[in-house]
């Protein structure tokens, strides 16, 4: 997870970006920050599919394959 102090400083640099602009040091500094942030969002997003399973109304599990790849990984 990304600390707090990271993402406070994304909207920062954010908001310093709509009213004055960024030098290209900040603007090195807010795409590793974003690239972060997005990789983090990611492996989140990913771990939540891990968990899933679907189940029809007649109790079958289905699954889909791709899920139940991800969920094999850890294994």
């Amino acid at each position: 997870m990304l600390s707090k102090d990271k993402i406070n400083r994304i909207n920062e640099l954010a908001n310093k970006s709509k009213e004055l602009g960024l030098t290209d040091e900040e603007k090195k500094e807010q795409q590793e920050l974003r690239q972060a942030y997005l990789k983090n969002v990611r492996k989140s997003f990913k771990n939540q599919f891990k968990g899933m399973k679907v189940v029809d109304p007649n109790g079958e599990d289905v699954t889909p394959k791709k899920v139940k790849d991800l969920q094999k990984e850890d294994k």
